[in-house]
Formats: structure tokens, sequence, C-alpha cells
């Protein structure tokens, strides 16, 4: 299961059934899960770990230090979960200690050709980002969550569950939950309703987080005032919840 041609340092952990091409490369303190697929010419450096039935195409680079002047050379980690596709030449670095000294990426997500994920991100779970879409320090991906293709996340930005940027956008401060935003800097556009149809919300859920949104972008309410007036929302649909958390954990403010 593992090419003659790789190299594999005697400190990486692997499970019995992990494939890994030829002219990969896995060094010290990496740990890869059962069923993780492993092309050519891959590399993956430690701390790491890796869990079960990812694969990684040709070309990525994971675990790699990251791009920060302040970086010392510490053990910072990488945690991936299961399910992940990364494809053709995504990049991935661990974290530092300026943060928590984790990168983090949760479980069944897809990255498309050439993403780059940088330190100290968090991802969930189910998402999807587009070929070239880069992610800065620190930013934050709530769960089923998709960045179209070249869309770039500024640092510390928090991008909520469910929602959607389109293709290129450029994301300057947090987009809620369930928010469609695009463009440069990327605006609201609504909620990410055909989504929400597919991944099973209700029309009732749907219609009252229609109303939460024009609570915040329509009636020209301060995040302050437009939460008052959502809180009792949330008895109508306890999707409104997660809207709500994204807009009171909100560290750059909101798009608008």
């Amino acid at each position: 299961m593992i090419d003659p041609r790789a190299i594999v340092d005697p400190s990486a952990v692997l499970a019995d059934d992990v494939e890994i091409g030829p002219w990969t490369v896995i060094g010290a303190d990496v740990e890869i899960g059962a069923g993780t697929v492993i092309a050519s010419h891959v590399v993956v450096k430690g701390p790491t770990k890796i869990g079960k039935n990812n694969r990684l195409f040709q070309f990525c680079t994971i675990g790699e230090d990251c791009q920060d002047k302040k970086f010392m050379g510490e053990a910072t980690r990488l945690e991936i979960g299961d399910n992940n596709i990364f494809r053709e030449a995504c990049t991935v670095h661990r974290g530092t200690t300026q943060d928590n000294s984790l990168t983090k990426i949760g479980d069944g997500n897809l990255f498309m050709v050439n993403v780059h994920i940088a330190h100290d991100v968090m991802i969930a779970n189910n998402c999807i980002l587009a070929n070239d879409t880069n992610l800065a320090g620190h930013v934050h991906i709530g769960e089923n969550a998709i960045l179209g293709g070249a869309s770039q996340v500024h640092q510390f930005v928090q991008v909520g569950c469910h929602s959607m940027c389109g293709t290129g956008s450029i994301v300057l401060k947090d987009v809620p939950a369930y928010v469609m935003a695009n463009g440069n800097s990327a605006q609201p556009h609504g909620i990410n309703s055909e989504g929400l149809k597919r991944r099973g919300f209700s029309a009732d859920d749907i219609r009252v987080l229609r109303h939460a949104y024009k609570l915040v972008y329509r009636n020209g309410f301060t995040v302050e005032e437009a939460l008052l007036a959502l809180k009792p929302l949330v008895a109508q649909s306890s999707a409104v919840s997660a809207f709500i958390d994204s807009l009171q954990l909100s560290r750059r403010g909101i798009i608008r």
C-alpha cells in the first residue's frame, strides 16, 4: 500500500491500509488514519494528525510551517478529521502560539484545486472551498459553508454556518450564518434559501430566517437593536439561534 519510492519517517504512525503514492514524503510526528489515500508528490509534515478515509491528491502540502514572521519553529499542530478531500496543490499550515497552536479541519469537507488554509484556521464539517480560495490566518468557517472559486478571506474573519460566498468574493468582515455574500468587498444578498432547502430546512424555518435577515439588514437597526428584535424569533424557529450566535460572536463586525 506504500509505494517503495515514497519516503516515510520511521516515527510516522500509519494505519495498515493507508495508501501512499510514489515520491510522497511523510515526515516525523505524523499520524494517518485508516482508509486514507495519499497520491504521488505529496508532502505531509508534523505534528499532524489526519483521520480516516481522507483523500489527498498530488502536489498537496499538508502541515507545513506557517507564513508568519512571528513563527519561530514552535511545535504547533494540524488536526484533520475524516472523509475530507484535498484536490491538487492544496496547502494547509499548522497553527501558531499567538492563537491555540492549532489549525483544525473537521469532517466531510471538499477543498478544490489550489486552496490555501493558513495558520490557526478552524473549519467545521461539510464545507466546500472552490478552486483558488485563500483563507488567511485565524479564519473560522462554520458547518456547510460554501466559498466560491478565488474567494479571499481576511485574517480573523468568521464565515457562518450554511452561508455562501460567491466566486471572487473579497471577505473583509464576518459573514453571518445563512447569509449569501458576494463582491469586493463582499456584501450581503439575502438568505441562502436554496442551500437550506437542499439540507432539509423546512419552509417555516426559511420564512423565519428571511424575517431575521430583514431585521438586521433592512430595518436600519444597529446590530445591538437587531439582536433584541431577533430573540423572540427563536420560539418560531430554533434555526435563528445560529444566526444570533454569529452576530454575537463577531470579532470584526459583520458585512453590511
